[in-house]
């Protein structure tokens, strides 16, 4: 549980993203130092210049190294053929002292996404984005968990927000996040009951107001306003929209804050505990590979 519960001005928690990530780094370094400081190794593989992945990249690194850990970045231009990508990806595989690997997404779009991910083998896949690995999430087998969603789930059970027995939305149903997030919240452990919706739910606004936790993760910028949420509700933003150079979500904060019971702000919200995430899984990466 967060040390210091924050609210909004209308009333509702704040979900604190950034406050838990840093207890997260500071746990897994406890653990890594408690361990005798063995280096565990997170590595990236970027292609291209995007500059929200250079940015996105950097804070992993540096959270990493925070965390006590060892990271390395291999950088591709983007004119990059695609045996030269799965060559440096096949490369960190069988690199013994690599215990994880991150292809930061998206590929250039000459790129075939999924056959570099699938080079990666489940224990170093800490992104939790493989076949292998949403195949695990779905047969409830142990393995890497995609970090968004779990970042996601980490919010709600530091905060203490009930589950079990809930309704819950997940608005998006990408492989990344909508769908992961969808079996995280069904699974026995949260034991909620979920709807997905996307863009041809035709009742979009009622599905919502029935659910006791929204969660937006459609990309579709302030799709989420105070009509679709009941009072109390847990209100929870994932969707990452850029508008005249400024980060927005798919909740309308300002207009929502007034009404939920708890909420994530934007930035500061589920995108530090996509981090926190990350590391969590590099060290369960460790230990699967019995480097701690």
């Amino acid at each position: 549980m967060i040390a210091e519960v924050k609210r909004t001005p209308g009333g509702a928690i704040l979900l604190d993203g950034i406050a838990l990530r840093d207890e997260t780094v500071a746990k897994i370094k406890e653990t890594i130092v408690a361990a005798g400081n063995p280096k565990i190794c997170l590595a990236t593989v970027l292609v291209g210049d995007d500059a929200p992945s250079h940015i996105y990249v950097a804070n992993k690194h540096k959270k990493a190294q925070e965390a006590g850990m060892v990271s390395r970045g291999v950088n591709l231009p983007a004119t990059a053929t695609q045996a030269q990508v799965e060559q440096a990806v096949a490369e960190l595989v069988a690199d013994k002292e690599v215990h994880g690997i991150l292809v930061q997404l998206p590929l250039p779009k000459h790129l075939d996404t999924e056959a570099v991910l699938g080079l990666l083998p489940a224990e170093k896949d800490v992104d939790g984005l493989t076949e292998r690995s949403l195949g695990r999430l779905v047969r409830g087998v142990k393995g890497h968990v995609p970090c968004t969603p779990l970042g996601v789930m980490r919010l709600l059970q530091s905060y203490k927000i009930e589950t079990k027995g809930k309704r819950a939305v997940v608005i998006g149903r990408s492989a990344l996040v909508g769908l992961p997030q969808m079996l995280l919240l069904v699974g026995r452990a949260a034991d909620a009951t979920v709807t997905v919706a996307h863009k041809s739910t035709s009742d979009m606004i009622e599905v919502c107001r029935e659910s006791d936790i929204i969660i937006a993760a459609a990309g579709a910028a302030r799709m989420v306003t105070a009509a679709h949420v009941k009072p109390g509700a847990t209100v929870i933003d994932v969707g990452v929209t850029r508008i005249d150079n400024k980060i927005v979500g798919d909740v309308d904060f300002d207009a929502v804050q007034s009404i939920a019971g708890a909420i994530t702000p934007m930035p500061g919200g589920t995108g530090p505990m996509t981090i926190a995430c990350l590391l969590e899984n590099t060290l369960e990466a460790a230990r699967m590979l019995g480097a701690i």
